[in-house]
């Protein structure tokens, strides 16, 4: 037996050594899965004894953060949008940033009953177009990954949340394996977007553990959108909108490979943290 508080401020000390900017937090959520317990509880009750098993499991999972896996691939689970996902190694955790794309589709919608057919380029997870399903009572979606680790993954999540009867899956590179004539009112996308030469400079939990064939993309990172302003004008209805992930610094080179392919009222849109995040493009 050891006391909560005990167990709690030992595990912070070694996170902290390894540079974890967020070692509170994630011995919280590591405790919280093992003893049931609330952040609320590790205040209010710091004696509180903690069963040697119930250490012997949370010191398993301290030893798997502390090599720096992901938090979210130790619970299997993200929150993002209103929503909670399954994940895994095999597909991106979905980040708070990517939720600019649904608030920007959103807002783009003046009607939310309308029926609207909705696809997702590369889903992952499945937290974007199950996001926005989610919010469109009466709209369809199609989902595409090119893994079908990652789409078996989408597709338990759309089973889990209930969507599975309005989400369709298609293990495809990009839309190639769409059928002929097939278009969308909304096209969502969250491309590899990271220059090759930047792999040195991202956290370990992401460039060791996050799938690189959805993170890094040639040609300065901008390989995909390149074959997307080639395939997304063909996959639009007439007056049909598409809104993709960007790189930060990214907005201007993306803008104007769309604006070749025959966009219109092209917008780069920002983030929380005010920084580029999304392409709002019209078709």
């Amino acid at each position: 037996m050891a006391a909560l508080r005990d167990i709690r401020n030992k595990a912070i000390q070694k996170l902290d050594q390894t540079g974890n900017e967020t070692s509170g937090l994630d011995v919280d959520l590591l405790l919280e899965e093992v003893t049931g317990l609330t952040p609320m509880d590790f205040i209010l009750e710091p004696d509180r004894q903690i069963g040697a098993q119930q250490e012997a499991d949370f010191q398993t999972l301290l030893g798997r953060r502390l090599l720096q896996e992901p938090i979210s691939q130790i619970l299997g689970r993200k929150d993002f949008w209103t929503l909670t996902f399954k994940v895994s190694s095999h597909c991106l955790t979905p980040r708070p940033d990517s939720e600019t794309l649904i608030e920007a589709a959103l807002k783009s919608i003046s009607d939310k009953k309308k029926t609207l057919k909705i696809l997702d380029l590369g889903t992952g997870s499945g937290c974007l177009i199950l996001s926005l399903l989610s919010e469109l009572p009466h709209s369809t979606g199609t989902a595409i990954d090119i893994s079908d680790q990652a789409l078996d993954l989408a597709k338990e999540n759309a089973r889990r949340l209930g969507f599975q009867e309005r989400c369709t899956f298609i293990l495809s590179d990009w839309a190639k394996e769409l059928p002929l004539g097939k278009k969308f009112d909304i096209i969502l996308c969250n491309p590899p977007y990271i220059a090759e030469e930047e792999t040195a400079d991202l956290p370990p939990d992401v460039r060791d553990y996050e799938p690189h064939i959805a993170l890094f993309a040639r040609n300065n990172g901008l390989e995909e959108y390149e074959k997307l302003g080639k395939t997304l004008p063909g996959l639009m209805v007439v007056g049909g909108r598409a809104f993709l992930e960007i790189g930060h610094e990214q907005g201007m080179q993306v803008a104007s490979i769309f604006k070749n392919g025959g966009a219109k009222d092209i917008r780069v849109i920002q983030d929380l943290a005010g920084r580029d995040r999304c392409i709002a493009l019209d078709f």
